[in-house]
């Protein structure tokens, strides 16, 4: 991209919008995981989804997943049986956020040997020094 075509976009906030609105879809701490695990395309239940999510609440994932299924990224499947069983996959919104993410996770992995500020990584990272 030209400097002059970077410094357009700056000056326009034709970038900044757009960033704001996918953070605003995509922000917050569960969110990005749970996209990453759906991202496999198939059908995934609520009790596994939190079994994989160290850490978060019922209320916090109920919610993420309420977030996400508004903001058309996740479809919920419910299933009338007894117990009850419910589904989640990413829709076809959800699966064109995953090449910008991919994108996203190449510039992590080229960048994160740089910083020297003692970043938590995955446990995969760390085995990979």
């Amino acid at each position: 991209m030209s400097k002059k075509v970077i410094d357009e976009t700056h000056n326009e906030e034709n970038l900044l919008c757009p960033i704001r609105y996918t953070i605003d879809i995509v922000g917050g701490k569960w969110k990005l995981p749970i996209i990453c695990m759906l991202a496999s395309g198939l059908p995934i239940r609520y009790s596994t989804i939190k079994r994989k999510l160290t850490g978060v609440t019922n209320m916090m994932l109920a919610q993420s997943l309420k977030e996400l299924e508004a903001s058309g990224i996740v479809h919920r499947e419910q299933y009338n049986e007894v117990p009850p069983r419910v589904e989640y996959t990413l829709t076809e919104k959800g699966k064109s956020i995953l090449p910008p993410l991919v994108k996203l996770a190449e510039w992590g992995t080229d960048h994160m040997q740089e910083d020297k500020t003692g970043a938590t990584f995955c446990a995969t990272c760390k085995s990979m020094k």
